[in-house]
């Protein structure tokens, strides 16, 4: 079995984080996809033998160039979000095949400087842009096959970015 056969579940879904990241005043960090004009919450998978709070560090360097002390942990949904692929985007090539992705979404609140944020930190950035929106905008942008596990994760949060910062990360996760 291969590494990458590993991180898909018995389901077919492959485990991955989600960050929203907060600005002080609420408004949540919103990526472009590099070279298209589609927008994102970061996200990324969860590598083998990595935790949800691992991944969520490493793609948060990775994606947005931040470290942990730039950054206030606020909370984490309790359980699993998925949601499936289109048909259309879904890689029969590659044994198991993937159907989907299940994740953790994290809510963090920027403490450091926004100018801080930068894509370069790996060979292939996934993003080119960004912006502060209100908090609700995804579900309007977001592509529709994500858009259910986008209002789970805000509605689920939400409640968190009136409660100061949790000085570390539970260690139920």
């Amino acid at each position: 079995m291969t590494a990458h056969a590993q991180v898909i579940d018995a389901d077919g879904f492959r485990p991955n984080v989600g960050i929203i990241l907060a600005h002080a005043d609420g408004r949540v960090l919103w990526a472009k996809r590099i070279g298209q004009e589609a927008w994102q919450f970061p996200q990324g998978g969860i590598k083998l033998g990595e935790t949800p709070e691992q991944a969520l560090y490493r793609e948060l360097e990775e994606e947005l160039g931040l470290r942990p002390e730039h950054v206030h942990y606020l909370g984490v949904t309790p359980g699993w979000l998925s949601y499936r692929l289109p048909k259309r985007l879904i890689r029969r090539g590659r044994r198991p095949i993937c159907i989907g992705q299940k994740q953790k979404w994290f809510l963090l609140r920027l403490v450091g400087c926004e100018t801080k944020v930068c894509f370069d930190r790996t060979p292939k950035p996934e993003f080119d842009g960004w912006r502060w929106v209100d908090y609700w905008l995804p579900l309007q942008e977001v592509v529709s096959f994500k858009r259910e596990v986008y209002q789970d994760a805000l509605q689920q949060l939400a409640p968190l970015l009136a409660a100061p910062a949790a000085a570390d990360i539970p260690d139920n996760v």
